[in-house]
């Protein structure tokens, strides 16, 4: 029976012309689908497209069928009737890093939650001529949006040279252009950090950073900054690093050579405090005893180093959901697109790397 209540020509499922002379000839269409379900056309179509007004056990013929045939739906020919490829492009730098790779995760997996597939464009280096021809590239394959992961200043200047009508999300991306963002609260996720310790009576933090070109790495040092000025504690010149656990070490044993006047340190991402931890055992410091260490990341295996590491988290599900969720409204926008701004909540967690000012330690 058709969902209107009429019998619909076809066969049963499994009856009828064999499905294997079919398949041996061309790939299945979704005129076979209806042929072998019983149903109508319009009804494969309604539960291809998961509509509500389908009767549960007719979908489940359906569905059946699809499996039996090995149907694949033509998403070209959808696009052309919809004008909507179903397909979102990611431009992204440098995927070996914790942070850009999970973020590209958490991107692709809510995309393909909300129905749509991805194509990934990951630069070795970010330049304005570098993210344009990625967006071109992306534009032309057809794409319905593009998230840019954009975490480095020369990126997010890129964006002010978009593919016309193209729907666009930065994640990370600072104010750049005339586009939406979506970021993690890098600001208060290091006066968590800076906070915590002061709070365990440390007279001042030092500060692992992360390179001057990358957003985050300046949003870390503003927020690190900020709560010592207000506390009228000591700034101390931060100390490079370029996220790499090396930078970390090389970092700590500066630290080591200065341990006695300092006794805490905020680095800017959880591989770099790696490398301080290492370099001060290796020193002799004991770590929380003689200098508290906190990081930022929470890595999967930050509460597996020795000690475990109190850190900031990133919640980088959170920006993956709300980076398509933004993109999407953006697609279906009848409209001139609004400009949106999001800001996703850090994290603290504490751990064994923190702990009170040891007693003898010079007060600045």
């Amino acid at each position: 029976m058709s969902e209107q209540g009429k019998p619909e020509q076809g066969n049963e499922l499994g009856k009828g012309q064999p499905v294997g002379s079919t398949s041996e000839r061309r790939p299945p269409v979704m005129a076979d689908v209806a042929r072998v379900a019983g149903v109508s056309h319009q009804t494969v179509s309604r539960v291809l497209n998961d509509h509500l007004n389908v009767r549960a056990e007719t979908r489940i013929r359906v569905l059946a069928a699809i499996d039996q045939l090995g149907y694949r739906r033509n998403f070209v020919a959808r696009a052309l009737v919809t004008r909507h490829s179903r397909r979102l492009g990611v431009v992204s730098f440098d995927t070996t890093l914790y942070g850009p790779a999970s973020t590209v995760y958490s991107i692709e997996q809510a995309a393909r939650a909300a129905g749509y597939f991805v194509s990934i464009v990951s630069l070795r280096t970010i330049d304005r001529a570098g993210v344009r021809d990625a967006l071109d590239y992306l534009a032309d394959q057809g794409v319905d949006g593009i998230v840019v992961v954009a975490p480095q200043r020369s990126a997010a200047q890129a964006l002010d040279d978009l593919p016309a009508g193209m729907p666009v999300v930065a994640v990370e991306g600072g104010h750049a252009g005339d586009v939406s963002v979506v970021s993690v609260d890098q600001v208060a996720g290091a006066r968590l950090a800076t906070e915590h310790l002061l709070d365990l009576g440390h007279d001042t933090v030092w500060h692992v950073s992360g390179p001057s070109d990358w957003l985050e790495a300046e949003g870390r040092i503003a927020g690190w900054r900020d709560v010592l000025t207000a506390a009228g504690r000591p700034v101390p010149e931060p100390l490079d690093g370029d996220w790499s656990p090396r930078s970390g070490y090389v970092a700590g044993r500066r630290l080591a050579a200065m341990a006695g006047d300092v006794t805490a340190v905020f680095v800017a991402n959880d591989q770099m405090a790696l490398g301080v931890l290492r370099a001060l055992t290796e020193e002799g410091i004991r770590v929380p005893e003689q200098m508290s260490v906190v990081g930022f990341d929470d890595i999967p295996e930050s509460e597996f180093f020795s000690p475990p590491l109190t850190t900031v988290r990133q919640d980088f599900g959170a920006v993956g959901r709300c980076s398509i969720e933004v993109l999407l409204r953006q697609i279906e926008a009848d409209g001139p697109l609004a400009r949106e701004r999001h800001v996703v909540p850090a994290e603290f967690v504490a751990r064994a790397s923190a702990s009170r000012r040891p007693d003898g330690a010079v007060r600045n």
